[in-house]
């Protein structure tokens, strides 16, 4: 009898091992075909991004078909300066809402409704969010602007900062809370020195990720901030920006242009990692 049930046994653990080695088998197989690709993408954007980079790169405006010479500063410009826009008026917005679904909001309808709202946005297409600003301000005021690209930037750095804020807050211990109520300290002030000071770097975290994600939208800016051939600062006004002078540019049959969209895509590539690895040591540091 106990033989028969050894043998049971043994033949069960073979079986989960048989499946433990299928499936670590089909894991390694999936990460490394997502890696090949990713490998590859970027050995590309090195070998024809590098390449086209010069110092006119930073130096000269977009110029025209066939042109000797030329550059992406001006739509280098328009890119910091939308996204930086952006990032302002996203994160205060996004960070005021964390706060409020992680520690007004957990239970009540309003909590619930902005969350659901949040993850609407979290997962909307992009060019969705364009539309939208376009249709509720580029075609109201007859003009596509900076400004309407800043809004429709700001709308994508809302929901990620909202999300990243609740989620911080969320795995600070109550215990670091009861303790600064027991002492008498209002709630306003337990949020502000205690748990958004334990979570900043969670939260900060969040805002660089939102910035790295909005530096190369393309879709919202093709329907509100257009673009410019000339340097222009003014935002009230179609604004020159890399992800849209990049999709121009890759399109054209113009070799100068296919050179400087390449240059274009190893910057941005560049700037997003930089990016990812200052939140990311960031991150560690403070923990």
């Amino acid at each position: 009898m106990s033989t028969a049930i050894s043998a049971a046994k043994l033949a069960k653990h073979r079986g989960r091992k048989r499946v433990n080695a299928i499936a670590l088998t089909l894991s390694m197989a999936a990460m490394a075909f997502g890696l090949f690709w990713l490998v590859w993408i970027l050995i590309e954007t090195v070998r024809l991004g590098f390449g086209g980079l010069a110092w006119s790169v930073f130096t000269e405006m977009t110029p025209a078909p066939q042109a000797e010479t030329g550059g992406l500063a001006n739509a280098l410009m328009g890119s910091l300066m939308m996204v930086m826009l952006a990032t302002l008026v996203g994160t205060p917005i996004g960070v005021m809402a964390g706060v409020y679904l992680a520690e007004y909001g957990q239970k009540t309808w309003l909590g619930s409704v902005t969350r659901f709202i949040n993850d609407i946005l979290l997962s909307a297409p992009s060019i969705v969010i364009g539309l939208f600003i376009y249709a509720v301000v580029v075609a109201r005021m007859k003009s596509y602007s900076g400004y309407a690209g800043v809004l429709a930037l700001a709308l994508i750095v809302i929901p990620v900062v909202i999300r990243t804020t609740e989620n911080m807050l969320a795995l600070i211990p109550n215990a670091l809370r009861e303790a600064a109520y027991a002492l008498g300290t209002p709630k306003w002030k337990v949020i502000s020195s205690v748990t958004l000071k334990a979570a900043r770097a969670g939260v900060m975290t969040g805002v660089l990720l939102a910035f790295a994600r909005i530096a190369g939208e393309t879709a919202p800016l093709l329907f509100t901030a257009l673009s410019n051939q000339f340097w222009s600062t003014n935002l009230g006004a179609p604004m020159a920006n890399l992800p849209v002078t990049i999709f121009k540019f890759a399109m054209s049959p113009y070799e100068n242009w296919q050179k400087l969209a390449w240059a274009g895509v190893f910057l941005i590539t560049l700037g997003v990692l930089a990016l990812n690895i200052v939140a990311r040591v960031f991150f560690r540091n403070k923990h």
